[in-house]
């Protein structure tokens, strides 16, 4: 019976949600914090866009680059020359964040008017990938999360490249989500004011694909493309 009831054990302890600690509890506005980890796992496939926090030498800094997801583990990738990547694997913690914004919330005050969002907060430090497998893999779970079928339509990273390139592993560890819906809340004497108040929606459109011109062999555009939403 214990045998058989082991792997159910594992599988409810992976898609558990995420604990939040001191440093991921939320705080301000503690009612929009979020450590479901499907909510926290869906805006993370929702984007493709991360900005990484590091100190070096006591001088903050904030970059943006791409992530890719897979399983409980973030993937930050780059040049072997990249100054971010060479610092963040030496184990210097870090953090990366992840932000959606859904809408203008207009209120009747100024004071009042906000923003729809979805936002990711993971802090931690990375591991640098050198096996060569793994990091192959991580290069394909990296491409198919930016271009979901993109991977298999393409020319494979050679050794050289591969050799260039900087792969480093951020595990889900410390972890929290943050979201705001809704329309806006004003002050009840606000409600009687002549405005105009309400949320503009907003979204990533996505518009008809540019070939190259440096093509040389004319290929259908590939459904993918043409279907790409996120």
């Amino acid at each position: 019976m214990a045998l058989a009831q082991g792997p159910r054990r594992i599988k409810l302890e992976c898609m558990s949600d995420f604990t939040p600690t001191e440093r991921t509890q939320v705080k301000r506005l503690p009612k929009r914090g979020k450590y479901e980890r499907e909510t926290v796992l869906a805006i993370l496939d929702a984007g493709f866009v991360c900005h990484v926090g590091f100190s070096v030498d006591g001088q903050p800094y904030v970059i943006p680059t791409n992530y890719g997801r897979s399983g409980d583990t973030v993937y930050l990738h780059g040049s072997a020359a990249s100054r971010m990547l060479r610092t963040l694997s030496e184990g210097v913690p870090m953090s990366v964040t992840v932000t959606h914004v859904d809408g203008l919330v207009l209120a009747r005050s100024a004071f009042h008017h906000s923003v729809n969002y979805r936002s990711v907060v993971i802090l931690g430090t990375a591991r640098l990938v050198t096996e060569p497998a793994e990091k192959m893999e991580a290069l394909r779970v990296f491409t198919e999360h930016v271009m979901k079928g993109r991977w298999d339509d393409v020319r494979q990273p050679t050794e050289q490249e591969l050799k260039a390139t900087t792969v480093l592993a951020l595990p889900l560890k410390e972890v929290s989500a943050k979201v705001r819906t809704g329309g806006p809340i004003d002050d009840e004497e606000d409600y009687a004011l002549p405005v105009w108040a309400g949320v503009l929606p907003l979204e990533t459109s996505v518009k008809e694909p540019v070939p190259d011109p440096q093509r040389k062999c004319d290929q259908p555009i590939p459904p993918y493309l043409m279907n790409y939403s996120r």
